[in-house]
C-alpha cells in the first residue's frame, strides 16, 4: 500500500495491511549436508566417467570431514557458507547439469573453447575441490596451532615434560 493509502486508510478508521513476513532459508543441518552429498554420489553412481566419479568422491569426502567442523566458523563466515554451498548446491548442479546431456554428446562434441562438456565439469570439479581443500587446510591449522598453543601454556604452568625432546620446537 502506498503513503497515501495508507494515510487515507488510517484516518477512515480501517487497519494497515499485516506487513510481509519474509521467511529466510533455514541453514541446513550437518545431515542435511551430509545427505546432500550422498545423494551427488548415488546419482552418478555408474553413470559417469572414473575421472568424474573421483573428483566427485574427493569433493565429498572434504565437505564430509568438515561439516563436523562448521561449528567453528563464525555466523556468516565465508568459508562455512562455501562448504555448505558446495554440498547442496554447486555440486548437485554441476554434476546434474552434465548428467542431463546425452553421455556421447557431453564426452566428445565440443562446446567450449575446445573441450567438451565432460572437460568443463572435470575443471569446475576441480575448482571445487581446490576451494574445499584451502579450507580444510585453514582449519586444521587453525588446530594445530592451537594444540600448539596449549602445549606451551602447559609447558609454562608445569615446567618441562619428560616428554620434552632438545632442540624440538626450534624452527
Amino acid at each position: 500500500m502506498s503513503a497515501l493509502g495508507d494515510l487515507v486508510a488510517r484516518l477512515l478508521g480501517r487497519s494497515r495491511p499485516p506487513a510481509a513476513v519474509v521467511e529466510e532459508d533455514p541453514v541446513p543441518t550437518a545431515e542435511q549436508i551430509a545427505t546432500a552429498v550422498r545423494d551427488v554420489e548415488a546419482r552418478i553412481e555408474g553413470r559417469v566417467p572414473a575421472a568424474v566419479t573421483a573428483r566427485v568422491h574427493r569433493i565429498t569426502g572434504t565437505v564430509e570431514d568438515m561439516v563436523p567442523r562448521l561449528d567453528r566458523f563464525g555466523v556468516g563466515d565465508r568459508q562455512a557458507y562455501t562448504v555448505v554451498a558446495t554440498a547442496t548446491s554447486y555440486l548437485p548442479e554441476a554434476v546434474d547439469g552434465y548428467l542431463r546431456l546425452p553421455r556421447d554428446f557431453a564426452d566428445r562434441r565440443v562446446v567450449s573453447r575446445g573441450r567438451t562438456s565432460l572437460m568443463v565439469l572435470c575443471d569446475q570439479l576441480d575448482l571445487l575441490a581446490v576451494t574445499l581443500e584451502k579450507i580444510s587446510d585453514a582449519v586444521y591449522r587453525a588446530d594445530a596451532q592451537a594444540l600448539v598453543a596449549h602445549g606451551e601454556f602447559l609447558a609454562e604452568k608445569f615446567g618441562q615434560s619428560s616428554l620434552d625432546v632438545p632442540g624440538a620446537g626450534a624452527s
